[in-house]
């Protein structure tokens, strides 16, 4: 062997040696957050999804959505109680997301996630839930509502993706998860995503957040740390590439809509803008309104006091109308 070979040997071992280390410290880092933040509720089989939900209260029911790299814990961090003394308050999380298992060839896209929430709404026995969705939990809550239009009575939306950004940019938060190479995000999401995420956590956080200051509690209450889990990575950034495959045809059939839609958004939002995602939608649809707030994009954490009052008036708005 010559000296060339063994440098290449050499050097292709200890990068063997440093990706196992990665991957070593990841697995341990996800098995202490499994620990740590166990699942609050139960586990539903619907539409080819391992559903978890989370339930709370009695009364007329209510379905939440969370959005992109999230999990249902958005929601119970501060909105669920609030609403859950006049309402069965059912939070899930999306398929692939937080503890509920979408199959590895199961489609990502906006309209089979439809589907099976779709699917969840009749094996819970939900009737026309109002539904509640927050960023990318907002076109998919739009989408349930566009192609099946007999599972929702009305819409509460939330800081909602409702059109594809003009320049096609995900926001630089979610940079890290454009990797398309089915084969290569895996890679990343065993080795750099953990550490990754540790390194670039304030800057991440920061734009998440912003304006609005982070809760120092957000990590375990709000389920943060659940996000450094590999499985979560992989399955965030299939969910955002998954997006342009459908969202345009949603976006032409929103003059279809015939429910009651609701707006929230922070007026100084760092990842969806609300003149683009916000008045755009209430443009297209008829007796849509729009609600502006002082804040960021993380209401449900950031204002779940706001959040769950603007949620509350909008679905008693619903009950009124029928």
């Amino acid at each position: 062997m010559t000296a060339f070979q063994i440098t290449i040997t050499t050097a292709a071992l200890f990068v063997l040696a440093v990706a196992g280390l990665l991957a070593a410290f990841t697995w341990w880092t996800a098995r202490r957050i499994e620990a740590g933040l166990p699942p609050q509720g139960r586990f539903v089989e619907a539409g080819g999804v391992r559903f978890h939900v989370h339930e709370q209260g009695e009364g007329p029911a209510l379905l939440l959505i969370h959005g992109l790299a999230g999990q249902m814990r958005h929601f119970t961090y501060g909105v669920t109680e609030r609403l859950a003394s006049q309402h069965r308050v059912v939070t899930l999380d999306r398929p692939g997301s937080g503890y509920s298992v979408r199959g590895e060839a199961t489609p990502a896209d906006l309209s089979t996630q439809a589907a099976a929430i779709a699917a969840l709404i009749d094996t819970l026995q939900l009737g026309r839930p109002f539904v509640v969705g927050h960023s990318l939990g907002g076109a998919i809550a739009l989408t349930l509502a566009v192609e099946h239009p007999q599972r929702v009575s009305g819409l509460a939306l939330v800081a909602p993706l409702t059109h594809l950004p003009e320049d096609s940019e995900p926001p630089a938060a979610f940079k890290a998860l454009t990797i398309a190479s089915p084969w290569l995000r895996k890679l990343f999401a065993w080795t750099l995503a953990v550490p990754g995420s540790i390194a670039k956590r304030e800057a991440v956080l920061g734009q998440v957040f912003g304006p609005d200051p982070v809760p120092r509690d957000f990590a375990t209450r709000g389920g943060g740390l659940l996000a450094l889990r590999p499985s979560h990575f992989i399955a965030a950034s299939v969910d955002l590439q998954a997006v342009p495959e459908r969202l345009p045809a949603i976006v032409e059939r929103y003059g279809e809509l015939r429910v009651p839609v609701s707006v929230l958004f922070g007026r100084k939002d760092r990842i969806l803008d609300w003149q683009r995602n916000g008045q755009a939608l209430v443009d297209k649809v008829g007796g849509a309104t729009l609600k502006l707030v002082n804040g960021g994009h993380m209401l449900p954490v950031t204002d779940p006091e706001s959040t769950a009052g603007f949620i509350a008036e909008a679905a008693q708005h619903v009950r009124q109308e029928v």
